[in-house]
């Protein structure tokens, strides 16, 4: 094994997911996804990608853990923790701190996939 490639997440509505990883979390959209017969897209992350998949979702949306470390998660880190957490809260979106004691907070996508923003470097 080299590195890792992609994580794909699975998505009810693709414009929905862009909204939050594009327009929140300030992803940028990889034009090179060819035509896969379904609707999705691929978001640039440093040099490796997320792949959204807009597919019947195998996964139950209701019953996961209130805090998202303790399910299955994709971990970013942040520039401008603090501004970030500031856009989430905006966006009333909830969220819990990281119980490591470390500045990161866990919140969820529109479509339950748990999310963890880790500060770069601490202040």
């Amino acid at each position: 094994m080299i590195q890792l490639h992609h994580v794909s997440l699975i998505v009810a509505d693709t414009q929905r997911a862009l909204d939050f990883y594009c327009a929140l979390l300030g992803l940028e959209v990889d034009p090179s996804r060819p035509d896969l017969g379904y609707p999705g897209a691929w978001l640039k992350v440093g040099d490796r990608q997320i792949h959204l998949l807009e597919l019947p979702n195998p996964d139950p949306l209701e019953g996961r853990p209130n805090h998202g470390g303790r399910d299955r998660h994709t971990a970013f880190l942040i520039e401008d923790f603090p501004g970030m957490q500031a856009r989430i809260e905006r966006a009333g979106i909830g969220y819990t701190l990281s119980r490591s004691g470390r500045q990161a907070l866990f919140c969820r996508d529109p479509d339950q996939n748990a999310v963890e923003l880790i500060a770069a470097s601490e202040p």
